[in-house]
């Protein structure tokens, strides 16, 4: 299971070329690396999602942050076994290179996920891990370099994505050893860090501390405690978050949720900071380090909310993640003008199944007293609604899958009105009918764009392994 003890050779071995990356000597690229490297990742958001999005904040001829980007891509998302990814490959493969297996961790590609089995507590645990070895990740080579390298998210730390960047493990599911993984001479730590990460920003306690305090720790061990003796300035709470002083040497880990945060419309700001607050601390602390920085940012929610297809609260989240996107270029503005030394790179790791049904008519940005695309299905020529087969109304958006599906014809239920499709929390119908929380990704393509040094190198159609390479060479690595 401590496969992480293998890192090392495999850093020294990409360190001495093995990856096979493009030179950063490409003509007419930018022959200065990037020396910061802001990695931001909208779980979930795909096309139509950016595109609703788009409509329900500024309206169809409105502008979000992801669209000013100047350089763009699409990005496949498949994963090694698998036509549609989960979060684990589709990370393991931006942040390694590797087209990795479904549910695996920044594995090499041969890597299969292996089902957990569960002790008498309750948690998750695999007896044996041994049908691969660690894909070295840019946050390693980041360290390896001497910069600085963190993470923040508004999910569970420990959960997929953010532990794609410093965790090696078969299961994603393993999130008490994925854990261990972040604290600097425990069992279980990932030696390829150095000497560990400089910010870890986000939610998931319950893996860090024992059942005694609430965790799911079964082996007794206080993680936080472990990482505080070791130097690391703890944070809860949104005021412990801004008291953290920039100091250049003194890493932090905010945690403010036992599990997932909450919906940034839902939080209690006093509790839960939001992500644009994360951020603008992460890069504050990780700004002091003369050598520059990795920092990768997820916006979680976005797909915590598809999964239960609420597409009001993905879209909510989306708002929230382009601003602080938007937040973090004007900081990194500030600190390196011109950005001449700081790439922003800003994508996706899979869709979901959200439609944009036609053919509703200009709807504009969503208000108290217009839902916009939230709303029904209205007819361009004067505004009256459209009906489906059964001569029922029906919301612009739906998806493929999910938990809402009318049984037998739409007209015997009760009418929907805007008022009830444009509900923060109203679950969209869809195609499939699944049990709750589970809609399911899409495999479609998703959008990817660049800003700064070595932005140019995205462009076309690129596998998501590709990514990888493209930061790395921009870099110089």
């Amino acid at each position: 299971m401590r496969l992480s003890l293998l890192a090392s050779a495999c850093l020294a071995a990409l360190l001495a070329g093995c990856a096979g990356a493009p030179s950063a000597s490409v003509s007419g690229q930018s022959a200065r690396p990037a020396k910061n490297i802001l990695f931001f990742l909208a779980d979930g958001l795909g096309i139509n999602a950016m595109t609703a999005a788009r409509v329900y904040a500024v309206g169809e001829d409105g502008e979000l942050t992801l669209d000013t980007l100047p350089e763009s891509a699409f990005v496949k998302t498949f994963a090694g076994d698998a036509q549609v990814t989960d979060s684990a490959a589709a990370m393991s493969a931006y942040m390694t290179g590797v087209k990795a297996n479904f549910e695996v961790l920044s594995m090499s590609a041969e890597t299969r996920s292996i089902v957990p089995a569960a002790d008498a507590g309750g948690n998750l645990f695999v007896s044996r891990c041994n049908n691969g070895r660690p894909a070295v990740t840019l946050a390693e080579l980041a360290k390896a370099r001497g910069m600085g390298a963190g993470i923040v998210s508004t999910a569970r730390i420990t959960d997929a994505t953010p532990a794609a960047t410093y965790a090696h493990v078969c299961s994603r599911y393993l999130e008490t050893d994925i854990a261990a993984a972040l604290v600097p001479g425990g069992a279980g730590y990932n030696p390829a860090l150095g000497a560990g990460l400089d910010v870890i920003f986000g939610g998931g306690t319950e893996a860090f501390v024992p059942a005694a305090q609430g965790g799911k720790r079964s082996d007794g061990r206080d993680l936080l405690a472990e990482m505080a003796a070791r130097g690391y300035r703890l944070a809860s709470n949104t005021a412990e978050l801004n008291a953290l002083a920039p100091a250049a040497g003194r890493p932090a880990i905010g945690l403010f949720a036992k599990a997932n945060m909450r919906y940034d419309a839902l939080r209690d700001p006093a509790l839960e900071p939001g992500l644009g607050e994360m951020t603008r601390k992460a890069i504050e602390i990780l700004s002091r380090n003369p050598n520059g920085f990795f920092l990768m940012v997820e916006g979680a929610l976005i797909d915590g909310a598809q999964h239960n297809s609420k597409a009001r609260r993905a879209f909510e989240e989306t708002v929230a993640f382009d601003n602080a996107l938007k937040q973090a270029i004007a900081q990194m503005r500030v600190l390196d003008p011109g950005l001449k030394n700081t790439l922003i790179v800003a994508t996706a790791d899979h869709e979901h199944t959200l439609q944009i049904n036609g053919y509703a008519p200009r709807a504009g940005k969503t208000t108290p007293e217009k839902p916009g695309v939230l709303g029904l299905s209205r007819k361009v020529a004067d505004g009256s609604l459209r009906l489906d087969r059964d001569g029922a109304p029906y919301s612009t958006l739906s998806f493929g899958n999910g938990e809402k599906r009318v049984a037998g014809s739409r007209a015997a239920a009760p009418a929907l009105t805007d008022a009830i499709v444009g509900a923060p929390d109203y679950q969209q119908e869809s195609t499939i009918r699944m049990p709750a929380g589970e809609s399911t990704h899409g495999g479609t393509d998703v959008y990817l764009g660049a800003l700064g040094a070595g932005a140019e190198r995205f462009r076309g159609t690129i596998d998501n392994t590709e990514v990888f390479g493209l930061i790395k060479a921009a870099a110089g690595w």
